[in-house]
């Protein structure tokens, strides 16, 4: 059966892990978006749910598009591909789109160190956009934290609180972690010479230009973040509360079609907004 978009100058996205929780909604807010197309989706070799078109996956019309379970081929069938998978899964994914220029957006999380760095290796020869969060809020959130940083300076402590449901498997978020980084920056520190990650026991008094991290888990919770700045008689707080996964899956596809004849390089969800 022919592409149902077959013919049409659009961006042409496809998802890996598609039939997760999340990879649903991305493949939803492609079918959603005027300029985009689903070039397809796939998930692990084995999976039962291959083969099955994407449309009644998602509970749509027939698309005459299948489940597949080959990242290359659907690498080549996309200008863009959306991961929000795991890192093993996300850096393989890398390696394809930079071999065969295409987009890559990441929004996975847990990604080590050497993980970003062969993330940037890809970003030499082909467009990645790689965000702990691609919502626009927490994107805002992350700009006005570093600004809030840099004005109120070190007298103000630094405490990032996250809240996520009980499946989460990485902590502090990928989330957390970014507004710690949008914070460090505004201080023109490294995050990883001044965050404390968790306190147990008798921990002494607070250092000064710590950056503190509380995680919570629980129930169905999509993700709430606040950054407090705490100082002698007053405390400001930035939080964000997200309710859908929505707004996650949105933001990536916008990201994806921003990225639409940008140059090689390893971009981030401020640069697609302008922030």
């Amino acid at each position: 059966m022919a592409h149902p978009y077959e013919g049409r100058e659009e961006m042409k996205i496809g998802i890996v892990g598609c039939a997760g929780r999340m990879g649903r909604m991305l493949m939803n807010a492609v079918l959603d978006t005027e300029g985009c197309t689903l070039a397809g989706g796939t998930e692990r070799p084995g999976s039962a749910l291959v083969g099955q078109d994407l449309g009644g996956l998602l509970g749509r019309s027939p698309l005459g598009v299948a489940v597949g379970d080959e990242a290359r081929a659907l690498f080549q069938a996309a200008d863009a591909v959306i991961d929000f998978t795991a890192p093993a899964a996300t850096i393989a994914h890398a390696a394809l789109a930079a071999e065969l220029g295409k987009v890559l957006v990441v929004g996975t999380t847990g990604l080590s160190a050497d993980d970003e760095a062969r993330l940037r290796a890809a970003a030499a020869k082909t467009t990645v956009i790689y965000a702990p969060n691609f919502s626009v809020g927490v994107t805002l959130l992350m700009a006005l934290t570093e600004r809030a940083a840099t004005i109120l300076g070190d007298d103000y402590d630094i405490e990032i609180v996250e809240m996520h449901h009980r499946h989460k498997v990485d902590a502090p978020s990928g989330t957390a972690l970014g507004l710690g980084r949008s914070a460090a920056k505004g201080r023109a520190v490294a995050l990883d010479q001044v965050w404390c990650k968790s306190r147990d026991g008798h921990t002494g008094a607070r250092p000064k230009g710590e950056i503190g991290f509380a995680t919570l888990r629980g129930g169905d919770v999509v993700g709430d973040h606040t950054v407090m700045f705490a100082a002698e008689g007053e405390r400001i707080e930035l939080t964000h509360k997200a309710s859908s996964r929505a707004v996650f899956a949105k933001g990536a596809v916008r990201a994806a079609c921003w990225a639409k004849g940008q140059k090689p390089g390893l971009y981030s969800m401020r640069e697609v907004l302008g922030l």
